[in-house]
């Protein structure tokens, strides 16, 4: 089946009829191609991802997608299991969201059991969990939210265990930050979105998605606890994390 078009931000007037961005009903009917022609690498991000789930599985464990979305990487972790027992969480808080999110894992032949949790992350207990998944998750909670969320998965991971962190990042050489956030908007011009369709989106997501730099990441996943951190991914001014708990 073809993705539906991601046509939000062609209106008329986007800035004016948009509004602050939401993971409503209009989104969800959209996001494959929306965030497919919107974020660079994130297909290979998704299929790493399933790729790390495979090598740091525990039998007996559970594995959550913190902000599944439709569950790409939950489908892409669940598809890639070979250790038994296990159980997948999907936590999201737009129903609308996780709504086409079942719809979507129950075409899926694959047998691990998933769980869907309509809940925000903050409120979601961590417990015996070998994978933590967070792909462009953080960056839509409030910035002094953040480390509680953490210092909260690396308590619910077991030893061994393992975290992805995947997120729009801001660079402290404004001259970077600048070049970066180009190079990003030339790359959804080349996927056939408007001048006007970048501004209107972007306008959307100002005071929404608060973006922070790599430093900042790496010294919150440290302060946690975790043992190893670093850039496994980036594209622009999007890159992924795996961050390692001995």
């Amino acid at each position: 089946m073809t993705d539906t078009r991601d046509n939000i931000y062609a209106a008329a007037d986007p800035l004016k009829e948009a509004g602050l961005f939401r993971f409503d009903d209009n989104v969800a009917k959209v996001f494959p191609d929306m965030i497919k022609r919107s974020v660079p690498g994130y297909t290979t991000i998704v299929a790493m991802t399933g790729l790390l789930a495979q090598r740091y599985a525990a039998e007996g464990s559970r594995l959550y997608d913190l902000g599944c979305s439709l569950g790409a990487s939950t489908l892409a972790m669940r598809q890639n299991l070979q250790v038994a027992d296990c159980r997948l969480v999907g936590v999201d808080n737009s129903a609308a969201m996780l709504e086409r999110c079942r719809s979507i894992i129950d075409t899926d032949t694959h047998d691990t059991p998933v769980d869907l949790v309509c809940a925000k992350l903050q409120d979601i207990a961590i417990e015996e969990a070998s994978v933590v998944v967070l792909n462009f998750t953080l960056q839509f909670i409030p910035v002094a939210e953040r480390d509680a969320v953490i210092e909260r998965i690396f308590e619910g991971l077991r030893p061994g265990g393992v975290m992805v962190l995947s997120e729009k990042v801001t660079f402290e050489d404004p001259h970077l930050d600048e070049l970066n956030i180009e190079l990003h908007h030339e790359f959804k011009r080349a996927n056939g979105y408007s001048d006007m369709e970048i501004a209107g989106k972007r306008a959307a997501l100002e005071n929404v998605l608060l973006p922070e730099t790599l430093a900042r990441h790496k010294q919150r996943i440290a302060d946690a606890g975790f043992s190893s951190c670093d850039v496994w991914f980036q594209c622009f001014n999007f890159a992924s994390l795996v961050a390692l708990k001995a």
